[in-house]
């Protein structure tokens, strides 16, 4: 592998491009946005008025996908659970790999206007929790598996058949209630399925599953340990090849990775910027399952923040980033866009001190708040909440161009 795909996957990578962007942002020079430290504060305690309001006792999971499968007294988990009772518990986490990553997969924005009625409560859902409780019934009714007996599970075969119709059906999608990127979706899993099928060595050699990653990560624990940056580096290197027309190094799909021109670097990461969002934010969401295996996931705070449009939304909704052009909050970007990759390196390398600010609110330090903890308590509660204050539908104050694989 070249060296600068390497360091492109790493959290190391991850905060020192953004890092770059953030310093030229306190410099004055950046393009597209100006930077009010002043209103630091403000944020902070925003955030940490709706964690106390949610978490009254500080005990916050980590930000991931399985709080979007708990929804008001719908509890999905322990529906899970009572369909794998006779399982051994690396099957368990083997399922749960499978459920997750199909689902962290399918979340990237529903738009301002899909809903979704869940089968169970027959309650009115949108947005990533719509998207959540809606690939999970799709994951129940075996749709992920070519396996009409073992139904619980996500394989290549069934993956790399799956075609719109059948999410389309799956997300309830309509003319009158449309879901943004529903192609796209599709595509990315069959792209799954063929990355799950050509490499046996992580997800398997008989019937490879995405469960199989959960084998290939707990394979290199020490003493029971997992490092967190290794299961994202697990993820990254089991699902390069899933992104579709992304930048390339020698013939490397590099993913969630744009162009800045003060990215910063030389060879041929230069002017690279990684974010990784959606392969972080399923790293993120693997923690429970590998724990509940018995193992020990370590270093949750080398992962970073995640570049996306509610903590993005949350930071220019409050002015600690401003649009220098006003005409930029008025209409569509591209996600390539030099504005959008700017916004995002600005959020995600800004959380960071986010972070810092709202434990001194809180009186606590990071081992108690770590960062996975911030955003779930936490700022993309806030970001949604303020959007909805601002906005009709709560939408993002910046909007990006979906084709179902961003954000």
């Amino acid at each position: 592998m070249d060296d600068g795909v390497a360091y492109l996957r790493t959290p190391t990578a991850i905060r020192e491009r953004c890092g770059a962007i953030l310093e030229r942002g306190l410099a004055g020079e950046l393009s597209h946005f100006a930077i009010d430290l002043d209103k630091l504060p403000t944020v902070a305690e925003r955030v940490a008025s709706v964690t106390r309001e949610a978490y009254p006792d500080l005990e916050i999971p980590y930000h991931s996908r399985w709080g979007h499968f708990r929804v008001g007294d719908l509890d999905l988990v322990d529906l899970l659970d009572q369909r794998l009772t006779q399982c051994s518990k690396e099957e368990k986490a083997r399922c749960r790999f499978d459920l997750v990553t199909t689902s962290v997969l399918l979340d990237a924005g529903a738009g301002d206007d899909w809903q979704y009625r869940d089968p169970w409560k027959w309650q009115t859902l949108s947005r990533s929790e719509g998207l959540a409780v809606a690939s999970f019934a799709m994951f129940l009714d075996g749709v992920f598996s070519s396996d009409r007996v073992d139904s619980l599970r996500a394989d290549a075969w069934a993956l790399r058949s799956m075609d719109t119709a059948t999410l389309e059906k799956g997300f309830q999608v309509s003319e009158q209630n449309p879901l943004v990127g529903l192609d796209g979706r599709a595509e990315l899993l069959r792209r799954v399925g063929a990355a799950v099928a050509s490499a046996p060595e992580v997800f398997g050699e008989k019937n490879p599953r995405i469960g199989g990653l959960f084998d290939f990560i707990v394979s290199k624990a020490k003493d029971g340990e997992v490092q967190a940056a290794d299961v994202l580096a697990a993820v990254l290197e089991g699902f390069s090849s899933i992104w579709p027309g992304r930048l390339e190094i020698d013939g490397e799909n590099l993913g969630d990775v744009w162009k800045h021109p003060f990215a910063g670097g030389d060879g041929t990461d230069e002017g690279l910027v990684p974010f990784h969002k959606l392969s972080q934010w399923l790293a993120y969401s693997l923690i429970e399952p590998i724990e509940s295996a018995g193992y020990r996931v370590v270093g949750a705070d080398d992962l970073t923040a995640l570049a996306e449009y509610r903590n993005g939304g949350l930071l220019v909704d409050l002015g600690l980033i401003a649009p220098k052009d006003p005409d930029a909050l008025s209409k569509a970007h591209d996600p390539s866009s030099e504005l959008v990759v700017e916004w995002r390196a600005l959020t995600l390398a800004l959380m960071d001190r986010v972070a810092d600010a709202v434990r001194q609110v809180l009186g606590v330090d990071s081992n108690k708040l770590p960062l996975g903890k911030v955003l779930e308590g936490g700022t993309w509660r806030a970001g949604r909440a303020v959007a909805k204050e601002l906005r009709e539908g709560g939408g993002p104050p910046i909007r990006v161009e979906s084709d179902g694989t961003v954000f």
